[in-house]
């Protein structure tokens, strides 16, 4: 394989291993959806979205998008319209520099998971 067959490659398998930690995430007392799809840039996003009782959505969530010859990669957490965990969009060059921060951005999103899950359900009951 070519060093760009390489790359993609690479950039493949951190979306799937993206994918599959945040589709692990779980609640006792709410029903979760696994989503993934590719974004008209060149991208994807990968996530998992909550159901609160109250019946507003929680996503968690990472992207990352080739634009010319750089990637940009954003992730956080959302409930509805307000932001809970907003990550900086970070723009690299490097295909290895873009996975080390969707990494990263993976481990951010699901690190406050069950608290914020925990939080926002205390709110309505």
């Amino acid at each position: 394989m070519d060093g760009e067959s390489l790359a993609a490659a690479e950039l493949l398998e951190a979306l799937s291993r993206a994918s599959e930690i945040l589709a692990e995430l779980r609640h006792p007392f709410m029903r979760s959806e696994h989503f993934s799809y590719f974004l008209p840039s060149g991208g994807a996003r990968v996530g998992t979205a909550f159901i609160l009782p109250d019946g507003r959505e929680v996503r968690f969530e990472v992207s990352i998008a080739a634009s010319g010859e750089v990637f940009h990669i954003e992730g956080g957490i959302t409930a509805e319209h307000e932001t809970l965990l907003e990550l900086p969009r970070r723009t690299v060059k490097d295909v290895h520099d873009a996975v080390a921060v969707l990494d990263d951005y993976v481990e951010e999103v699901k690190a406050p998971a069950g608290r914020t899950l925990d939080r926002l359900l205390e709110e309505i009951v």
